[in-house]
């Protein structure tokens, strides 16, 4: 797997590219951790009702939702005071949930627009216990970026948009333009024609 990260020209060389590393290990002695627990027990229950993910069993989930959320650790510091990290059509909380267990202290903002789903993240920050840090907008990305300024510091997503969408936070009028956005793409991914240019950096894990 491969992330790929769009950096406006003055925060582009803040990034570093990272080899692949083998997460899973780490990942699952954190299902120790309580909250990561909840999670998993959450997310199954509710995914019997509705469709939250194809991948039922318990190593399915940890490798490719938790260590695949969490991969983005290993090569962007979280632990930076007052970062706020928006999850770009997070579905059933990947990759922020996951990353809000291991970091407590992040503000985030979750853009889902299904009904069904607001409702699951809303039952799911409950039972985690998280703060007021947690904001949840239903709200399509054009409209976000149309009607929007939060003081989001890093844009994330796996795969919810394609590229071409995602870019439109780099036009020049858009309040977000200098935001970066860390997006999980496939081994086999190429740029578009029309997102290539904002391409700075891939990253293989």
């Amino acid at each position: 797997n491969q992330f790929f990260m769009s950096l406006d020209e003055e925060t582009k060389n803040k990034i570093l590219a990272l080899r692949k590393k083998n997460i899973q290990i780490s990942v699952l002695k954190n299902m120790n951790n309580k909250e990561m627990t909840k999670f998993y027990n959450s997310l199954s229950e509710k995914n019997k009702l509705m469709n939250l993910t194809a991948i039922t069993d318990l190593a399915g989930i940890v490798r490719n939702h938790f260590a695949d959320s969490l991969a983005v650790r290993n090569f962007y510091d979280f632990n930076q005071a007052g970062l706020t990290v928006c999850d770009i059509g997070t579905g059933a909380g990947f990759p922020l949930i996951p990353l809000k267990i291991m970091f407590p202290h992040l503000p985030l903002i979750l853009i889902e627009v299904t009904r069904k789903k607001q409702e699951y993240l809303e039952e799911l920050c409950t039972i985690l216990d998280f703060d007021e840090n947690v904001a949840i907008y239903p709200l399509d990305w054009r409209t976000f970026l149309r009607t929007t300024e939060y003081p989001v510091d890093l844009f994330v997503t796996r795969a919810a948009l394609h590229e071409d969408e995602l870019v439109r936070a780099f036009k020049p009028a858009c309040f977000y333009r200098t935001k970066p956005i860390i997006y999980w793409v496939s081994e086999q991914w190429q740029p578009e024609p029309k997102s290539a240019g904002f391409v700075r950096q891939v990253v293989e894990y």
